[in-house]
């Protein structure tokens, strides 16, 4: 079992990730694919007259600020495009895609945090009215049921809450308790940079091997949105998964390379 998550920033193509798909489906792995739209989801905010709002947590890492009109664009943007432009194209390369958000299901469920405390232009604050989570269980038996009958499922956020609400959840975080609730041998996390970085400003100074011993100095190292990933790559860890890879979601073969050594391996 593979779960994949590409990122949904700017400059990621999906040629390139759902060729790779195509090619290990045709192998006879079983794979789930997991995938952002952040970039959508700001373009689609600001075009709206909503710019998005990011604030970060006590703990210093970074989210989207999610009321409810943000979270019904955050829809269109992971639900209504960016979901259907990846199973279009891998129907079009042969692949029996399902696509299907975390809410569906009850795929991805959790708590929502309708209260969060952060720290925004230096001062700590408390946000209500805010439609996050995170994923605490998944609906494998669903996910099994597809993979089992041939389809490859496309997922995404938002999952549901408890009480049957939409909450925004973290794409990385997600993609990392699907990989143990399903024990997936590898959870693999494309973005638009080689992997981890000793200096973000150098793509040069790629880290190659993380030994999960390491995780808590990686995750020092680590800024903006990668903090998230090497959490992520803990929690996965921690559930059964043999490795995670951060590979670089630009190249022309992004699953197949980062699969054969490109990128950061964590395990």
């Amino acid at each position: 079992m593979l779960v994949v998550k590409v990122g949904g920033s700017q400059g990621i193509p999906l040629d390139g990730v759902c060729e790779d798909v195509r090619d290990l489906v045709r192998q006879g792995e079983r794979l789930l694919l997991v995938h952002g739209a952040s970039a959508l989801t700001n373009w689609l905010s600001a075009a709206l007259g909503k710019p998005p709002r990011f604030v970060t947590s006590l703990s210093g890492v970074e989210s989207r600020y999610t009321d409810r009109e943000t979270l019904e664009i955050f829809c269109m943007a992971y639900v209504g495009k960016m979901n259907k432009l990846f199973v279009e194209r891998l129907q079009q390369l042969g692949v029996q895609a399902v696509g299907l958000c975390g809410a569906d299901g009850r795929i991805f469920e959790g708590e929502r945090k309708a209260v969060i405390k952060v720290v925004e232009n230096g001062k700590r604050k408390v946000l209500r009215d805010d439609y996050t989570g995170r994923v605490e269980r998944v609906n494998t038996a669903l996910l099994t049921l597809l993979l089992d009958h041939g389809y490859t499922p496309v997922l995404c956020p938002p999952a549901i809450s408890y009480a049957g609400e939409l909450i925004n959840v973290d794409g990385d975080r997600a993609a990392a308790v699907l990989a143990g609730a399903l024990r997936a041998h590898t959870l693999l996390i494309l973005s638009n940079v080689p992997g981890l970085l000793r200096n973000v400003h150098d793509e040069r100074s790629l880290i190659p091997h993380v030994p999960r011993a390491e995780l808590e100095a990686a995750l020092a190292l680590a800024q903006g949105r990668m903090k998230k990933k090497i959490m992520g790559a803990a929690e996965a860890l921690a559930q059964g998964v043999k490795r995670v890879v951060l590979g670089d979601a630009r190249l022309p073969h992004p699953i197949r390379q980062a699969l054969s050594g490109q990128g950061t391996r964590i395990d």
